[in-house]
C-alpha cells in the first residue's frame, strides 16, 4: 500500500517543535513528493540561524515518516528563506476605486463567502475548519478574513508575520495547513483597534481582493463580518460571489439574524448555497447524555422552508475552542469534529460547489 500526502502530514503533526506547534501548523514543509514507497520534501526554516539548529528536528522528521506503512525511503532536506521584506510604500486601507464591473482574482475559480446574521455563532470557526477541510481533500484553498473590526482567522490558523510586498502593490499572503492566507490582523499590532468608517472598509476589502497573490485556487472562502453591512455589501457588488453560506445556532434570536442574513444575499443577488447549525448540541463527557442548549431544529427547520440544504450540524466542541485558540484548527486533525468538517467539504465538493 503507497503512503499517502495526508498520512505523511499527519504524522509531521504529531511531531511537536520546541517552541509550540509543528512542521504543517509553521507552513515548513515544501515539494513533499511521494513516488512509489519514496518520500521526499523539504523543511523550510524561517531565517539561516534557526535553520542551523533544526538538524536534529530534520532526522527526527525523517524516522516519524520513515515509520509509515508502505514508505521504503525518505529524503529530507533543510533550507531557509530570510525575513520577508516589508515594503514602505504599501499602503492599507483608503477608499475603494472605480471599477468596470465585478471583480474575481486570477487563478481563483469560486469565491464562497461565509456569513451569519449576528456574531457569536462561531462563523470565523466554521470558516477557518471548511478551508482546512476542504485543503485535506486536495482542493488548493484561500482564506480572506474579511473581518476588518475583528479579524480572527490570524490566531485560529496559528499564522504571523507581515506579508511582504516586493513592489509596493502586489501583496504576497501567508499559508498555514495548506490554505493561503490574508487577514488585515497581519497588517496591524494585535492589540491595534481598526476606527476607520465605511469608505476604508471597502477600500481595504478591494486591495485584500484585488491586490493579494492569491495564485490558482479552486476556491476562496471569505470569512465575513457579522450582520449586513459595508464588507457584505461591497464584496456582493464589487466582487464574483459564487455564493454564500449562513452559520446560526439553533436559537430563536439568532435564527432571526440568520434571515436578515438570507434576506441580504437574496436582495444583492448572490446565491445561498446552504445553512450550517452550529453549536447543535453538546454531549456531556460524564453521563453520555445530549443536551440541546440553545433549542433543537432550529436550522434545519428554517432550511427546510428556505428550500435550502441544511450542509451540517456542528455539535459544541471543547476539543474545537482549544484548537482553535492554539492555532491548528479542528479540522486538521482526525477526531470526531474532523470529520464532520470533512462531510461539509464532501458534500460542497460533490455538489461542485468548492
Amino acid at each position: 500500500m503507497t503512503v499517502t500526502q495526508a498520512e505523511i502530514y499527519g504524522a509531521l503533526e504529531r511531531l511537536e517543535m520546541p517552541d509550540g506547534g509543528n512542521l504543517v501548523s509553521r507552513d515548513m514543509v515544501r515539494a513533499l513528493r511521494v513516488d512509489g514507497g519514496k518520500v521526499s520534501f523539504v523543511i523550510e526554516a524561517p531565517s539561516p540561524d534557526i535553520a542551523k539548529l533544526m538538524e536534529p528536528f530534520r532526522r527526527a522528521a525523517e524516522e516519524v515518516v520513515r515509520g509509515l506503512d508502505g514508505v521504503l525511503a525518505v529524503s529530507v532536506a533543510l533550507t531557509a528563506h530570510g525575513p520577508a521584506a516589508e515594503a514602505p510604500s504599501l499602503k492599507i486601507g483608503g477608499h475603494a476605486k472605480p471599477q468596470a464591473g465585478p471583480m474575481k482574482p486570477a487563478g481563483v475559480q469560486r469565491i464562497l463567502a461565509v456569513g451569519s446574521g449576528k456574531g457569536g455563532v462561531g462563523k470565523s470557526t466554521v470558516a477557518s475548519n471548511l478551508a482546512v477541510a476542504l485543503a485535506r481533500r486536495g482542493r488548493k484553498v484561500g482564506l480572506l478574513d474579511a473581518d476588518i473590526y475583528g479579524p480572527s482567522q490570524p490566531r485560529m490558523m496559528g499564522a504571523s508575520g507581515r506579508p511582504a510586498s516586493p513592489d509596493g502593490k502586489t501583496i504576497e499572503p501567508l499559508h498555514a495547513h495548506g490554505v493561503t492566507l490574508m487577514s488585515i490582523g497581519f497588517l496591524l499590532e494585535d492589540d491595534k483597534a481598526v476606527i476607520w468608517r465605511g469608505p476604508m472598509l471597502m477600500g481595504t476589502l478591494q486591495q485584500m481582493l484585488g491586490q493579494v497573490n492569491w495564485g490558482e485556487l479552486d476556491v476562496l472562502i471569505v470569512d465575513l463580518p457579522p450582520g449586513t453591512g459595508d464588507v457584505q455589501l461591497t464584496l456582493c457588488t464589487k466582487a464574483e460571489l459564487s455564493g454564500a453560506i449562513v452559520v446560526s445556532t439553533p436559537q430563536d434570536v439568532a435564527l432571526l439574524d440568520a434571515r436578515k442574513a438570507m434576506d441580504m444575499f437574496k436582495t444583492l443577488k448572490t446565491p445561498v448555497l446552504g445553512l450550517i447549525e452550529n453549536m447543535s448540541f453538546f454531549t456531556c463527557p460524564d453521563c453520555g447524555g445530549e443536551h440541546h442548549i440553545f433549542g433543537h431544529g432550529g436550522v434545519t427547520s428554517e432550511a427546510k422552508d428556505m428550500g435550502l440544504p441544511l450542509l451540517g450540524a456542528l455539535p459544541i466542541d471543547l476539543e474545537t475552542r482549544l484548537a482553535g485558540d492554539s492555532g491548528t484548527p479542528v479540522a486538521a486533525g482526525d477526531g470526531m469534529m474532523a470529520q464532520a468538517y470533512a462531510r461539509i467539504a464532501e458534500g460542497l465538493v460533490k455538489g461542485g460547489m468548492a
